[in-house]
């Protein structure tokens, strides 16, 4: 089985302009392929995830990934799934997250010389002459064309400013770029991309009197389409100081059943054949599936010794009920404490456990918040300094979310 067919029966491949060529070229091994990432946060998030994991089967088959960091495009912002304009960031902001993203990618994509390239596109964007990029490049788009793309159909309605309009255009501008200087002929990207993706492969078309190929995946959902990677908390990172190796091994523990066979085929290497003996599974044997699921992504995200250290804090919380080092935790400070003593509603939001003091409360009121092993029903509760001793207190959150409070 060629890589392609490997990401078909993954259920990965969502759309390919020529797909008898991508399958020719992907197969063979040898083909030149990028995927853009805007560095628009200083952390890479689970919907990055898929397609690092995409590159890397693409570069285990021979072919050769590009890591596009979107200092130029992000100056300006994507206006894919979006219904608002994006806030605008400062150079020194986007330069940060940038740098962010680089470190993380080179955990799961091999960047060693020749295998791989990351490159930022500020560095060819951010110097052009704007009335020379309109001659050269804009005169290959139509107004008319460009406002049918998804991307910019959506945003119809709330009105779509000027500076995203060009976003398409910087886009398709890349992979001419790509094409004539690293050889690269194929963009891949998520299916909220495909418009953008088809303007670049036009483009050189115009230019260059070439063909090249785009091909775009599945997004990572829900059963009833949202997006992947969002908890009460916010978005599951991939920066341990975002998102505790903890809670990312615990969110993909906790995906719902439905979803657990897909996500063992999105984001593992998991033979196919191992993966759909699981399909079968019941139960238990479920939660055995979920398991996996939870430690092979962690694993290839934080590295096994990490991955193994969350599996067994977690078997340890949710099999004998016992306490772990390796629980999620939150020190307390003196600033915490009012008079000595915390209010626990104030306690939950400290430790990140409720958004607010109201959604503390209706969780208490609910009955979904206990207090090592007991649980908390007077939302107006005060604990003292002393009660958290030398161990803390275990709070535990609905049935599967445990975390340690600590004084500092």
């Amino acid at each position: 089985m060629g890589v392609f067919e490997e990401l078909q029966a993954r259920g990965l491949i969502a759309q390919t302009t020529n797909e008898e060529k991508a399958r020719e070229l992907l197969n063979g091994g040898k083909t030149t392929f990028y995927i853009g990432f805007d560095p628009t946060a200083d952390s890479l998030h689970v919907g990055h995830l898929l397609q690092l994991i995409i590159m890397a089967h693409m570069q285990r088959a021979g072919n050769r990934p590009i890591a596009i960091i979107g200092g130029g495009t992000a100056m300006v912002g994507d206006p894919s799934g979006r219904t608002d304009m994006r806030q605008m960031m400062t150079p020194e902001i986007i330069e940060h997250n940038g740098n962010c993203f680089k470190s993380q990618m080179s955990n799961i994509v091999d960047f060693s010389e020749g295998k791989a390239s990351m490159i930022n596109n500020g560095d060819w964007l951010l110097g052009l002459n704007y009335v020379d990029f309109l001659r050269r490049v804009g005169v290959h788009f139509s107004v008319n064309r460009m406002l049918t793309a998804e991307c910019f159909k959506s945003r119809m309605e709330k009105g779509l400013s000027f500076i995203e309009f060009n976003y398409m255009l910087m886009q398709s501008y890349d992979f001419l770029y790509l094409n004539q200087n690293h050889d690269c002929i194929m963009q891949l990207g998520g299916d909220d991309q495909w418009s953008n993706i088809l303007g670049g492969i036009d483009l050189i078309r115009r230019v260059e009197g070439k063909e090249a190929y785009g091909m775009t995946f599945a997004l990572l959902t829900t059963s009833d389409g949202k997006k992947m990677g969002k908890t009460q908390k916010g978005a599951v990172w991939l920066d341990p100081e975002k998102t505790s190796p903890y809670d990312f091994y615990q969110y993909w523990r906790n995906v719902e059943d439905a979803n657990t066979i897909r996500c063992l085929k999105f984001l593992t290497f998991l033979p196919l054949e191992e993966i759909e003996k699981m399909a079968e599974w019941k139960d238990a044997q479920l939660n055995e599936a979920k398991e996996l699921l939870a430690y092979e992504v962690t694993k290839l995200v934080h590295g096994q010794e990490e991955a193994d250290k969350v599996r067994a804090a977690a078997k340890a919380i949710f099999g004998a009920g016992a306490d772990s080092a390796d629980m999620p935790a939150t020190t307390l400070t003196d600033s915490d404490f009012e008079s000595g003593s915390i209010v626990i509603t104030q306690l939950l939001v400290s430790c990140k456990l409720a958004a607010s003091r109201g959604e503390a409360r209706r969780l208490i009121e609910q009955g979904g918040v206990s207090l090592n092993d007991e649980k908390v029903t007077d939302f107006k509760l005060e604990l003292s300094k002393a009660q958290f001793g030398t161990e803390g207190i275990t709070i535990k959150k609905g049935k599967k979310i445990f975390h340690k409070a600590l004084i500092g």
